[in-house]
């Protein structure tokens, strides 16, 4: 694949024989982003975990104290005041059977699902068009809920959910390049705490084995995992 000479550049700067700090990270991320756009800012983390055991599965949400810097597209499935709740909340689509036969057509224009526990009968069937998409309501995420408007002002707020691969993979945004390095640091250093906080106890051995910070379209940048307090503290890149 021939990359452009920006993203060529771009490579040149980052050492990849180092790790960077979670400050050095953002910053070389945002002096490299090549794209025209407000590119986005995510991370990649690679676990040491089995995913094809249910007591190693790393999955929940985190609200990032900065935002996202895209507002999601909310699709709740709910009927009467809870309906009435979410739309009042701000959702973008609000519905029950309607919803669910759009779904099953082929509509995918949203960026999040909730849903009230009496939908899930029906929701469920959706499961091989949401499951792939990692859009199915669950309660452990706070989407599968009677209380449709926190969901919804939740997600509307900076909510992302997380959920590991079946290759042990978990990648999650930290928010746009034009946000400020102290925006970005704090919304990583809060979804690192909660990533850590589900380590699960089988898991043995180092749980996160890798980590790389990247701008979409721009190189990766090796970050360094093992700093988790004072990351707004100014430090070089590390071996």
């Amino acid at each position: 694949m021939k990359r452009s000479k920006a993203y060529r550049a771009a490579v040149e700067k980052i050492d990849s024989s180092k790790v960077y700090a979670p400050l050095a990270a953002v910053r070389l991320a945002k002096e490299t982003s090549s794209t025209k756009y407000d590119a986005t800012v995510e991370v990649a983390m690679r676990l040491g975990v089995d995913p094809r055991k249910a007591d190693q599965m790393v999955r929940g949400t985190v609200n990032l104290p900065n935002g996202t810097g895209k507002t999601a597209r909310v699709l709740v499935f709910a009927n009467g005041d809870k309906a009435e709740a979410a739309r009042e909340a701000g959702a973008d689509f609000v519905g029950s059977d309607d919803m669910i036969e759009k779904v099953s057509g082929g509509w995918l224009d949203f960026d999040a699902v909730v849903a009230t526990p009496d939908m899930m009968g029906k929701v469920g069937r959706l499961g091989k068009v949401l499951g792939p998409r990692g859009l199915m309501p669950n309660p452990k995420t706070g989407t599968v809920t009677m209380d449709t408007a926190k969901a919804v002002t939740d997600i509307k707020g900076g909510k992302i959910e997380f959920r590991v691969d079946k290759h042990a993979n978990l990648h999650f945004i930290i928010g746009k390049v034009s946000f400020d390095e102290k925006a970005l640091v704090e919304n990583y250093a809060a979804a690192l705490d909660e990533i850590l906080r589900l380590k699960p106890s089988a898991s043995k051995g180092r749980y996160i084995e890798k980590a790389t910070l990247a701008t979409t379209m721009g190189p990766g940048i090796p970050l360094d995992f093992s700093k988790t307090r004072n990351l707004l503290v100014e430090e070089e890149a590390s071996a």
